[in-house]
């Protein structure tokens, strides 16, 4: 007989963004608590896991990160599917990773389940004498998409774990507590060990 899981649900978030707005050091932060100044390459796809704590049940959080480079969009794209949540970064020191973000968005919109939460992420939120774009600009743009907005810095951990929690909270609340046989089904038949590179099975979202 299996073990049980040592989580109640599982909750599969995906990061995109353009390549260098620093979803690797996002991803580094949250599950690891640190960071580096070297510039991190993603080649494909990549990811990592959390379990937290939430109203009580603990939650995993599986979060893939995807490289932003044109020549690896074919292959981040079949993981649009299966995620329950999803990311957008942009780097408020680079307005044109922020114009890109409406191409992120409408990959989403092709790709991605209905109904998948989202959060607008501004990244880099610490370097205010290189900013290009205003958190004003980056509230309307959220407000434009009907998405949740907030500016993290992976460099002095401000407002990261505030970003994941928030989607993963949104997650809950839409496919758990409003299912809670669903959430269970999806937490419990997941098995522990997680191919690297293999793009989550089609039918295994419960989303």
């Amino acid at each position: 007989m299996p073990a049980a899981p040592h989580y109640d649900f599982l909750i599969k978030l995906l990061l995109i963004g353009d390549s260098g707005v620093g979803k690797s050091c996002l991803l580094l932060r949250f599950c690891d608590d640190a960071w580096t100044p070297s510039f991190i390459t993603t080649i494909g796809i990549d990811f990592k896991i959390r379990t937290i704590e939430l109203d009580g049940k603990r939650i995993k959080l599986q979060i893939w990160d995807t490289a932003g480079q044109e020549r690896f969009r074919t292959i981040t794209t079949a993981y649009y599917r299966g995620a329950m949540g999803i990311l957008l970064i942009y780097d408020v020191t680079d307005e044109k990773s922020f114009n890109n973000i409406r191409t992120w968005h409408s990959n989403i919109e092709q790709h991605a389940s209905e109904g998948v939460n989202k959060i607008l992420i501004g990244n880099k939120s610490d370097w205010l004498d290189k900013r290009q774009v205003s958190k004003e600009q980056g509230q309307a743009l959220a407000e434009e998409f009907g998405i949740r907005f907030m500016e993290t810095s992976a460099k002095v951990n401000e407002g990261v774990e505030d970003a994941f929690f928030t989607l993963a909270r949104d997650i809950k609340t839409r496919l758990i507590d409003s299912n809670p046989d669903a959430g269970a089904s999806q937490g419990k038949s997941q098995d522990n060990s997680i191919k690297v590179g293999a793009p989550p099975a089609a039918g295994t979202s419960c989303c």
